[in-house]
């Protein structure tokens, strides 16, 4: 049997109280990979990445999963990756990853015609940046992210005229700014799904009353939506944009000022992968796998 590794991260795997959530999400999302992986002669064991003992030679494919500490080392993450590519399979490929790493792959997914939300992109997240950045995208309610981030980890939304959050709450380099949408409290977050480019579910996110952020640590919850011809068509543009192979893909939308769904980001590092939501999730990953590694 073929041996496959999960990376994953010491907080989720050993989580404290701020973490629980992502604990169990963990758990639920490698329950339904191991059972579907066995099907196609996989055995996948969950890996801390920058665990001493992790040795990818090992195994004969490594997947990026739930590695959800990575913005705060990127340097050692990024390397990890490479070590995978040089003695395992690295899925998805390494390229893939590295240019995934960081949210400046939108300005290249633009220029190939995805649509993508108003951005401006700096250099850091100060007062004078902010301040500029609410004239130019013509907008009284923005959010600042980091470049290199996950889960709305140092994100912050910040209106005109409100005291800017600490230093500390703020992206800690570069950033990129964008308009808050009020879609994301009105209608929700888009989460489609696909695995070696072939549609396998899509969840609908939101978050919780009085917040904007969709993440379940935060108090978000999802429901399983079953998506029109139009979004379907494009959230799968946005995927055909990316070269190679792609054993899994995630397309986060939220609907624009115009009424158009526009890409929040698309995931190919280490998405959750929603399985509750998707029922038939296993099957179409293990088959997507398979055909990956044949």
């Amino acid at each position: 049997m073929k041996q496959i590794a999960f990376l994953t991260s010491s907080n989720v795997v050993n989580p404290d109280p701020a973490h629980h959530e992502a604990h169990r999400e963990f758990r639920v999302e490698l329950n339904v990979l191991q059972q579907a992986c066995l099907t196609v002669g996989f055995n996948m064991i969950p890996c801390i990445w920058d665990a001493p003992d992790f040795d990818p030679a090992a195994f004969d494919v490594v997947m990026v999963g739930t590695c959800w500490d990575y913005m705060e080392k990127t340097d050692a993450f990024l390397q990890m990756l490479d070590r995978c590519d040089r003695e395992s399979r690295l899925l998805n490929p390494v390229k893939t990853l590295r240019w995934n790493s960081r949210k400046t792959y939108m300005q290249d997914l633009a220029a190939k015609s995805a649509p993508i939300i108003p951005t401006v992109w700096a250099e850091q997240a100060d007062e004078a940046t902010i301040e500029g950045a609410f004239d130019t995208l013509r907008a009284d309610d923005i959010v600042v992210k980091p470049i290199v981030g996950g889960g709305a980890w140092r994100q912050a939304r910040i209106r005109r005229g409100e005291t800017m959050p600490h230093t500390n709450l703020l992206p800690p380099d570069d950033c990129m700014i964008q308009p808050f949408l009020p879609s994301v409290s009105d209608e929700g977050e888009y989460t489609f799904l696909f695995f070696d480019r072939k549609f396998s579910h899509c969840a609908l996110k939101r978050p919780a009353a009085g917040d904007y952020r969709v993440q379940s640590e935060y108090g978000g919850s999802e429901v399983a939506h079953i998506p029109s011809r139009q979004e379907l068509a494009l959230a799968s543009s946005v995927v055909e944009c990316i070269e190679g192979d792609l054993l899994y893909a995630r397309v986060d939308m939220l609907r624009g000022l115009d009424g158009q769904l526009a890409l929040i980001e698309i995931e190919l590092i280490e998405p959750y992968l929603y399985p509750e939501q998707g029922p038939d999730m296993g099957a179409s990953f293990a088959a997507a796998l398979k055909r990956l590694t044949p």
